[in-house]
Formats: C-alpha cells, sequence, structure tokens
C-alpha cells in the first residue's frame, strides 16, 4: 500500500512528507504522527527507523492502523504538535 496524502492545504513535495497517511508499519522515516485510531500523538525518532535495527514498537492487530505525519521532528512541543494537528483537521488526544 502506498502513502496517501491526505493534506489538502500542504502542498507534497519530494523533501516533505507532512501530512501523508502511511500504514503504521510502512513509516520509513523519523518525525511526529497522529494515530488514527486514537488521536494519539507518536514520535518516531530516527534509531526507530534506522537500517538494520529491530523496530522499537511493534503493534500488531486484524485491522490497519493508519498514522499521518505532522513533523519532520520528532521532539516538537506538545503544544506545537496540537497546533499542526489542529490545521489538519485531525483529532487531539494528548
Amino acid at each position: 500500500m502506498t502513502p496517501q496524502n491526505t493534506a489538502t492545504h500542504t502542498p507534497k513535495t519530494a523533501d516533505n512528507n507532512i501530512g501523508t497517511t502511511y500504514p503504521w508499519d510502512q513509516i520509513c522515516e523519523p518525525g511526529t504522527y497522529i494515530c488514527h485510531w486514537s488521536g494519539h500523538l507518536l514520535r518516531v525518532p530516527e534509531d526507530g527507523v534506522a537500517s538494520g535495527r529491530s523496530p522499537l514498537l511493534n503493534v500488531i492487530g486484524n485491522e490497519p492502523l493508519y498514522v499521518t505525519k505532522i513533523s519532520d521532528n520528532p521532539y516538537i512541543t506538545i503544544t506545537k504538535a496540537r497546533m499542526l494537528a489542529s490545521n489538519m483537521d485531525m483529532t487531539v488526544n494528548f
């Protein structure tokens, strides 16, 4: 499954995946994501997607879990993350 750009107001460029929705198991770059199933904040550091490393977190379920990237920086402040998610009309539950 390929990522889908769900943010209509954020242009997608080769270097900007902000607003792109991914299945949980296809996250391949560090950043801050919002979980669609709960509205929770997900921080993915560089170590979380480093080549040859085991995943830091493994989620298994019988239906797909989607996340949307809101920032390239996995360490943005909670206030900024809430603002970015709200600007994308996403549920905020953190």
